[in-house]
């Protein structure tokens, strides 16, 4: 085999190059012929031929034709004689191989000592470990009774901090003045008698027997002390000229916590003082008012009294019988006027009575009125507001102001039956719902009940009084109202002034609006009774004219719309406009206007029984041509002097013009259809003649 390895060493090319065909050695192997060949078997030898096909040794040794027993005896004798060099070599080696036996056996004695040596070891360091188990489950343990210790001195220190009495605290409670640190201390106080209280593990506690008697004297010391000093404070209020807001907000507010130390610690005491302050501040805030009230009603100017309503004749109330009210102030019992400037200064500060009455002013009620609630709506604010902080509860306010409520609701009382203003009672109706709306902005609720009835008591008056106004138009006297005169009455007056300023206060009410369309219905019925007692027809309409006119004009400065009560008056005025043009006309023109209604409509070359002739129109022309324009004169100055309104005079007077030159055109155009109409033409008047003098009458105005 070496030799088989040392020739394809050799010759590695011709290796490379034979490509062998086992295939064809195989057919050309000479196998010796022995005693034994027929022994031996080939089956399967072409499968380990192919098996080997791959192996350089043995393809090579086959390539060769060597015989495969004279190569075995090769291959065994190179094995035995490497075999005796190996020996030869151990031979050799013998002295190295015996030293190293030796050292391996030293080795082995010595990692036998380092056996024991660790195995002793081992020994100890389980015993170490064992010991440091030990110690761990001891530190486990020291430090769980270290937290527990802990927790137990936390506790142990908070139940000694809350249950001992420091000598400082009980110096402060006895002795000290009560001030911000008094407070502070009444603080503390408060937590530990709370403490006790509550916890039931310090009931059981004997540390409770020793302190329990000291906490409770220094509870009824610190009651005894804060009912005195709340007391004195309240006593303050009592002294005339104080300012109440002030002393509650520097003053009590800075010692409210009193009055919640004596709520939990003394029910009793509480009661006393929030009594006590109850009682203070009920009589306090009485007196104010009733003082205000008095002054208030110095500055009381009367506007209207029982008699003075829209139907009653003025001559029946008498001049003196309104004492030493000025005549000017009736005016103000219709008109609104600077009355309505009370709306506008709803939020202003109330009323000084001392400057005003400095300065001889008067005032009508409901400037007085929205000063009266302007005062109660800022004192209660006020007021509410520091019940609320400083006794933590808002029911108090309802009965401190019961007094004041009384106070007030006593005055109105007497006030409200006497009051015949209807004016005036309107204008309230609007400062309780102005003031509704200022004390609903501050988020205030105190007040919603008193202005709710207020309310409620001042519509049945207005709508008494107005019922009032209405039965004096209804029931008047005519012939006492009536005078012999065309211009605006004053009843009418009265009506229009009335009317214009419930307009301007009503805020879409309406029954407000369905009582004063009964009110217009009665005037209405008035007016014509007036104007019949007049006997010429035309005085009549002229009358009915003038007071409508000047009834449109009231309306119409109350608002750009008068609603429908402005519409009747002004359908009302345009029908007597033209029933009057019409009678002003048939005074200085009767002729004309008579012929052009009954017969200028006719054909004059009809087949009627009596045309129309020359003759009987030349009159009619001539009359015109000579005094028309002193007619027309006439005309303007009966105008001027039965119409109060300037301009609504003109006005009438155009259209009395303008239907004037409609009745002479028809005349001229009925002179041009007659037979020998020519002959009138030199008389007829021109129509641009006539629409000068028109143009020349509108100028005027």
């Amino acid at each position: 085999m070496a030799e088989v390895a040392a020739n394809n060493a050799n010759h590695p090319s011709d290796t490379a190059k034979n490509v062998f065909d086992f295939g064809t050695f195989v057919g050309d192997l000479i196998v010796e012929e022995d005693a034994s060949s027929d022994d031996i078997s080939l089956e399967g030898l072409q499968q380990e031929l192919e098996e080997c096909k791959d192996d350089d040794v043995v393809a090579n040794i086959l390539s060769k034709g060597v015989k495969l027993r004279e190569y075995t005896k090769g291959v065994e004798n190179n094995l035995r004689k490497v075999e005796l060099d190996s020996i030869q070599d151990y031979i050799k080696e013998s002295d190295n191989l015996v030293s190293l036996h030796d050292q391996i056996r030293d080795c082995d004695s010595i990692l036998s000592q380092m056996e024991t040596l660790l195995s002793g070891f081992q020994v100890e360091i389980g015993s170490i470990s064992s010991d440091i188990k030990i110690l761990q489950e001891k530190s486990m343990d020291m430090g769980l009774k270290l937290k527990n210790r802990k927790v137990a001195e936390s506790k142990l220190a908070k139940f000694v901090e809350d249950i001992i009495v420091p000598p400082r605290m009980v110096d402060i409670i006895v002795d000290g003045e009560v001030n911000d640190e008094y407070m502070r201390t009444l603080d503390i106080l408060s937590k530990k008698l709370k403490f006790v209280e509550v916890d039931p593990m310090v009931k059981a506690s004997k540390a409770l027997k020793d302190v329990q008697p000291e906490l409770e004297k220094l509870r009824q010391k610190a009651v005894s002390k804060v009912f005195d000093f709340i007391v004195q404070k309240l006593q303050a209020l009592r002294k005339p000229k104080t300012n109440i807001q002030i002393l509650q907000q520097n003053v009590l507010l800075k010692y409210k916590y009193v009055i919640s130390f004596l709520k939990e610690h003394s029910k009793e005491v509480h009661l006393e003082v929030r009594a006590a302050y109850i009682d203070t501040m009920n009589k306090v805030l009485s007196a104010h008012f009733r003082a205000y009230i008095q002054a208030l009603e110095k500055l009381q100017l009367d506007i209207a009294t029982s008699n003075d309503l829209i139907g009653v004749e003025t001559r029946s109330t008498g001049l003196f019988s309104r004492g030493r009210e000025p005549l000017k102030n009736r005016s103000a019992v219709f008109a609104l006027g600077e009355r309505l400037n009370v709306l506008k200064e709803i939020d202003q500060p109330a009323l000084i009575p001392h400057i005003a009455e400095a300065s001889s002013l008067k005032y009508p009620y409901e400037v007085l009125f929205r000063s009266l609630h302007k005062l109660l709506m800022d004192t209660a604010t006020s007021e509410y507001l520091f019940c609320d902080e400083f006794f933590g509860e808002e029911s108090i306010f309802y009965e401190i102001f019961a007094g004041p409520f009384a106070v007030i609701d006593e005055h109105f009382n007497s006030i409200l039956p006497n009051c015949y203003d209807a004016i005036g009672l309107m204008l309230m109706i609007h400062i309780v719902r102005q003031h509704q709306l200022i004390m609903s902005r501050r988020r205030i609720p105190c007040l919603d009940s008193y202005l709710d009835k207020v309310n409620i008591a001042l519509w049945p008056r207005f709508k008494m009084v107005f019922d009032m106004h209405l039965s004096s138009l209804r029931n008047a006297n005519v012939k006492l109202l009536w005078e012999d005169d065309i211009h605006p009455h004053y009843v009418m007056r009265r009506y229009a002034e009335f009317t214009a300023s419930l307009i301007h206060l009503n805020d879409g009410d309406g029954q407000l609006e369905l009582n004063m369309e009964r009110l217009r219905m009665a005037v209405d019925d008035l007016l014509m009774k007036l104007a019949k007692m007049f006997s010429k027809p035309k005085l009549q309409i002229v009358f009915l004219i003038n007071n409508c006119d000047m009834t449109i004009a009231v309306l119409k400065e109350a608002g750009p719309e008068g609603g429908k009560i402005q519409l009747h008056f002004e359908e009302m005025l345009k029908s007597n406009t033209g029933l009057f043009v019409e009678e002003l006309l048939m005074e200085h023109f009767s002729d004309l206007i008579k012929f052009v209604k009954t017969r200028a409509s006719e054909d004059p070359n009809g087949s009627s029984e009596r045309p129309i002739s020359v003759q009987e129109v030349e009159p009619i022309v001539k009359d015109f041509w000579s005094r028309w324009k002193g007619a027309i004169e006439l005309m303007h100055k009966d105008v001027i002097t039965s119409f109060s309104n300037f301009l609504c005079g003109m006005e009438i007077l155009r259209a009395a013009l303008t239907q004037l030159l409609l009745y002479y055109t028809r005349l001229s155009d009925c002179i041009k259809r007659i037979n020998g109409g020519a002959a009138l033409n030199k008389d007829l008047v021109s129509i641009s003649s006539i629409m000068y003098e028109i143009r020349k009458y509108s100028r005027t105005f």
